[in-house]
């Protein structure tokens, strides 16, 4: 892992904070979810998803070498989309409303481009 990629993640407690107060408002969205077998089954793969970003970037910041460094930031992309498709459905099924997920959605599509920008300068840094 490059000294640009370690010194990021010891000084973007932001990111980790940001990530973290994500999974917690998804944990709080899955609490208030009606009790239908519907609503909880699309819950639970919200929560897995939404809960995993964090952890999947703390990871990251461990990494061993740019590509592992990258490959979780790539883990990090894919439970984010997966986390935008459960609030899709959401509220497509309108077992959510728009207005309560909103918040997060935005969230969820700003920490999206944020991870995407990362893991692009990473990728041209090991071009160079």
């Amino acid at each position: 892992m490059t000294y640009e990629m370690k010194t990021q993640c010891k000084e973007d407690h932001d990111l980790r904070d940001r990530t973290k107060k994500f999974a917690i408002r998804v944990v709080r969205l899955y609490s208030i979810l009606p009790k239908t077998t519907e609503a909880q089954v699309m819950g639970k793969q919200v929560l897995r998803s939404g809960t995993s970003v964090g952890a999947n970037y703390r990871e990251a910041c461990r990494a061993r070498s740019t590509a592992e460094f990258i490959a979780k930031l790539g883990d990090c992309l894919k439970e984010l989309d997966e986390s935008s498709y459960w609030f899709e459905l959401l509220e497509e099924t309108q077992t959510v409303t728009s207005a309560n997920l909103e918040p997060l959605q935005k969230e969820c599509n700003e920490l999206l481009a944020i991870f995407t920008t990362i893991a692009k300068k990473c990728k041209q840094q090991g071009k160079l």
